[in-house]
């Protein structure tokens, strides 16, 4: 792995060469830091990471992966705030993949503007020079998800980070894309992240979507689901770290189900959202199944979410595999 890394280096500095400068999407997760770190031990400061605040981060998102990017690692970091831009453009859509590409757009637009910002910003400095690059960290699984096949298994659903980097920023930002953990499996990049020197919680850290919540809220995304989702996303993680059985699953989540059901809190009939956990283990997250709680800690998160969370009524674990499910709700 030593060697990849290296080889991988100097490959990326080849490509880059001495003067361009790379933009990257990062969002705190597994993938996106590894790439950025990787890109960083590269080509240094000429490598600008960028977190879109897209209104559908987990809780503390933001202000976490700015300390871990920035003050651990040491990777050059701008702050994106797109949450009003992202929940105008996504009020009144229902449909998966027109809410990914609607994400994928707004995300778009909003990397045209740093660029040139950045771009503009290092003139006259010691990395003058055009922004040629665009880092992504795609992996090996999202490439095959994303692909379209003849006959019955056509494309699963899009991803955020696959499919070519879309024409709008090829021709006015001539960017070309650079994805250094395409033909790697998420075992890998664990411990490409390992040799890197990141910290191991990070490294351990369960994947989240580039759309964030809004693909774990079925039907539309608005800004009292995203709130729900949010605070019982945090619920069930920090129990399951509770627990001490976190890294005994590849990822785990609260997704909220925008119909409503009836319960009862007190003497009193309510009518809330339904919360719905997901957790499964996986080797290479082409197939996955879901993990086998213990049913008195699967009741004890259930009662707190439904306690804690106004505007819940129920709360249900999802037992499919994949497949047939994906691992995501959209």
């Amino acid at each position: 792995m030593e060697d990849f890394i290296q080889k991988e280096i100097i490959r990326i500095r080849h490509l880059v060469g001495d003067k361009a400068q790379v933009i990257g999407a990062v969002s705190g997760g597994v993938d996106s830091t590894v790439a950025a770190k990787l890109m960083k031990e590269a080509i240094g400061d000429r490598f600008h990471a960028i977190l879109v605040d897209n209104g559908v981060m987990r809780l503390n998102e933001c202000e976490q992966v700015k300390e871990t990017l920035e003050k651990h690692l040491g990777i050059n970091l701008t702050v994106a705030d797109g949450a009003e831009l992202f929940l105008g453009r996504l009020k009144g859509v229902t449909e998966p993949e027109k809410k990914r590409k609607i994400i994928g757009a707004t995300f778009i637009d909003l990397f045209e503007k740093e660029a040139l910002r950045l771009e503009k910003e290092a003139e006259n400095t010691e990395n003058a020079g055009p922004i040629t690059w665009f880092l992504q960290g795609t992996l090996y699984p999202d490439l095959i998800e994303s692909l379209s096949f003849k006959g019955p298994s056509a494309t699963i659903k899009s991803h955020h980070n696959t499919g070519g980097l879309p024409e709008k920023m090829k021709t006015f930002l001539q960017l070309k894309l650079i994805e250094p953990l395409r033909e790697l499996f998420k075992d890998e990049v664990r411990e490409f992240g390992r040799q890197l020197g990141i910290h191991q919680d990070l490294v351990m850290r369960h994947p989240f979507p580039g759309p964030g919540i809004a693909i774990r809220i079925i039907g539309e995304v608005t800004p009292e689901r995203v709130a729900i989702a949010r605070a019982a996303d945090n619920i069930f993680i920090s129990m399951i770290k509770e627990a001490g059985i976190y890294n005994e699953m590849s990822q785990a989540y609260a997704a909220v189900d925008s119909n409503k059901a009836v319960g009862v809190q007190g003497d009193a009939r309510v009518y809330g959202y339904i919360i719905i956990l997901r957790a499964v283990k996986t080797l290479d997250f082409m197939s996955a199944e879901p993990y086998e709680f213990d049913f008195n800690l699967l009741k004890r998160i259930s009662t707190r979410i439904i306690n804690e969370v106004d505007g819940v009524a129920r709360c249900t674990y999802d037992i499919t595999s994949k497949p047939p499910g994906t691992i995501e709700m959209e």
